[in-house]
C-alpha cells in the first residue's frame, strides 16, 4: 500500500517535522536532546532475512557490514546516513541498505559516525576516506552513497579521495546538503513549500559541524569544491526541498567539469522522498539500486 504523495506535506506539517531546522533555537534544542537521549543505531530485529549483518570498530566507531546471503557480493557500497548531523541511523536507512545489498548483489558498509555536539566534518570525512581506502585495499570497487547530511559527507569524502589520487569515484546522492551557508537566493523561494527543512536551523548546524573549519571549506560545503575527476553521479531531489536549488547548481558545475551527471527530480516531492512509502519513493529506490550495481 502506498501513501498518496499529496498527503505527505500535510502529514509532515502536522508532525512539526521542521521543528529542528526552522530556527537556530530549534536546532540547538535538537542537538541537546540527542546528547541527553541518544537514539539506538542498531539494526532492526526484523531486518530482512536474506542478509547477514556484522559489526566492527574503526577508530572507535561502530561500522556495520551488510552482505546478501546465497550469492557472492561484487564490490562495495559505502553508505553514509543522513539525519541533520545530529540523528543516527534509523530503520529507513537500514531497510534501504539491506535492499541495496540484496538487489545490487554487493556489500554495503554503513559507518556510525560521531554526531553533534561531539562529531564534526573533519572526523566524519576522515572516517569515510579511511573506509573507502580499506575497501580498495581489499580489491573492491567502492561506490559512495548518502542521503541529506550523509550526502554532504559522502561528496566531501569523494573530493578528498580524488585529491588523494582516486579518480572516477561513483556517487549516489539523495537530497544532499551541499552548501551549508544556505546563501543560494533560490532557497528562499522554495522555503514556503518545504514542510520538513528550514534555513536558519541548517545554518546553525553547519557552523557547528564545521568546528574549526570555515563553513565554505569543501569538507563542509562540497558544492564549493572542484568536482573535476569524479566519476558518474546520480542526484535525486524533490522540488519541495530547500536543498533542491543547490542540487541543480551541483549538476551544472559537475557537468561543466566533465562529470557524467544524472539528475532525477520529482515535482512536488519532499526531502529524501525515496525513503517514503509512496509511488515516487518506490521509483526512487529502484533508481538508487540500479545506480549502485557494479
Amino acid at each position: 500500500m502506498y501513501v498518496p504523495e499529496i498527503a505527505v506535506p500535510p502529514l509532515l506539517r502536522a508532525a512539526h517535522a521542521n521543528r529542528s531546522y526552522r530556527t537556530a533555537a530549534g536546532a540547538a534544542a535538537a542537538v541537546r536532546d540527542q546528547e541527553l537521549r541518544p537514539r539506538s543505531y542498531h539494526p532492526p530485529r526484523r531486518l530482512r532475512r536474506d542478509v547477514d549483518v556484522a559489526v566492527r570498530r574503526v577508530d572507535g566507531r561502530p561500522v556495520y557490514t551488510i552482505t546478501p546471503e546465497g550469492t557472492t557480493p561484487v564490490g562495495e557500497v559505502l553508505y553514509v546516513h543522513g539525519g541533520g548531523w545530529m540523528h543516527d541511523v534509523n530503520p529507513m536507512h537500514w531497510t534501504l541498505a539491506a535492499r541495496v545489498a540484496v538487489e545490487a548483489r554487493t556489500t554495503v558498509t554503513l559507518p556510525v559516525y560521531d554526531l553533534l555536539p561531539y562529531g564534526d566534518a573533519t572526523a566524519a570525512v576522515d572516517l569515510v576516506v579511511g573506509l573507502f581506502e580499506a575497501g580498495v585495499g581489499r580489491g573492491n570497487e567502492v561506490r559512495l552513497a548518502g542521503d541529506s547530511a550523509g550526502g554532504q559527507i559522502a561528496l566531501s569524502a569523494a573530493l578528498a579521495l580524488r585529491d588523494r589520487g582516486h579518480a572516477g569515484i561513483r556517487t549516489v546522492l539523495i537530497s544532499p546538503a551541499l552548501d551549508l551557508t544556505m546563501t543560494n537566493p533560490e532557497i528562499r523561494r522554495v522555503l514556503p513549500r518545504d514542510p520538513w527543512l528550514g534555513i536558519d536551523g541548517i545554518r546553525f548546524l553547519g557552523e557547528r559541524w564545521a568546528h574549526d573549519l570555515a563553513v565554505t571549506d569543501p569538507a563542509v560545503s562540497p558544492l564549493l569544491g572542484d568536482p573535476a575527476g569524479l566519476g558518474p553521479m546520480l542526484l535525486i531531489t524533490g522540488t519541495r526541498d530547500v536543498l533542491n536549488p543547490d542540487t541543480h547548481l551541483l549538476a551544472t558545475k559537475a557537468r561543466s567539469a566533465g562529470v557524467d551527471v544524472t539528475l532525477v527530480e520529482r515535482e512536488g516531492a519532499v526531502h529524501v522522498f525515496p525513503f517514503l512509502p509512496t509511488r515516487a519513493g518506490a521509483a526512487g529506490r529502484r533508481r538508487i539500486v540500479d545506480a549502485l550495481r557494479q
